[in-house]
């Protein structure tokens, strides 16, 4: 129902008999009506009001109704940049489907971050004998990195370009976010480890702490 009333029906109604009860719940009534109409006016509502008696078609114009009860909608119209590093730590498995054309191309790639797809890749990026023997594989960690995904398509392709090693291992598992991040971990080139200091062990001089806020 659109309009309910609740009315409190005690022993000083029983006094007065059902026409009491009747007389107040009618001017309950009365009284809501007469407030929604003025709330419609203040809103700039008109015609949405409607009551029990009421059988006209609803009003469905957006228009009508106040910005705080639409729903914003918007489109993509263009990528400014994209801000994933689109590679990704996961295993390697085979499909489902052992008849499918896709199976002897693909294997199916399930990264860890359950926010990035999965992903076919081609069989020559996996080992030789992961075909058949996909067991052995189950707990190695490998580097994908995603090439496309097609819009018509549930999984995006892309291709292994590293095996790091066994899940659970500290050292797989930092390199593989270091490099779902794009974080450089290579190490230092020749020409910058030449502006560290030569001589070791390498000491602060005097002259040097005097202009300096000691901090240790």
């Amino acid at each position: 129902p659109d309009v309910i009333i609740e009315a409190q029906f005690d022993d000083n109604d029983a006094e007065h008999g059902q026409d009491h009860l009747q007389d107040t719940l009618s001017d309950d009534i009365k009284k809501l009506s007469l407030d929604t109409g003025e709330k419609g006016k203040a809103t700039g509502i008109s015609g949405v009001h409607r009551t029990k008696q009421d059988d006209g078609p609803k009003v469905n114009d957006p228009r009508l109704l106040p910005d705080e009860f639409l729903q914003r909608t918007a489109k993509v119209v263009y990528i400014l940049e994209k801000k994933h590093s689109r590679a990704a730590t996961g295993f390697i498995k085979l499909l489902a489907d052992k008849n499918s054309e896709l199976f002897k191309r693909c294997a199916m790639f399930s990264p860890v971050d359950h926010r990035v797809p999965r992903v076919y890749v081609p069989l020559a990026d996996c080992p030789p004998d992961f075909v058949t023997r996909p067991e052995g594989y189950s707990q190695k960690l490998f580097i994908c990195r995603i090439v496309d995904w097609k819009e018509d398509s549930n999984f995006a392709t892309g291709q292994l370009s590293k095996s790091l090693g066994q899940a659970g291992e500290i050292e797989p598992e930092t390199e593989g976010i270091l490099t779902e991040y794009g974080v450089d971990f290579s190490d230092f080139s020749p020409e910058a480890l030449e502006c560290l200091p030569q001589n070791l062990p390498w000491v602060i001089s005097p002259e040097e702490l005097a202009k300096r806020r000691d901090l240790r």
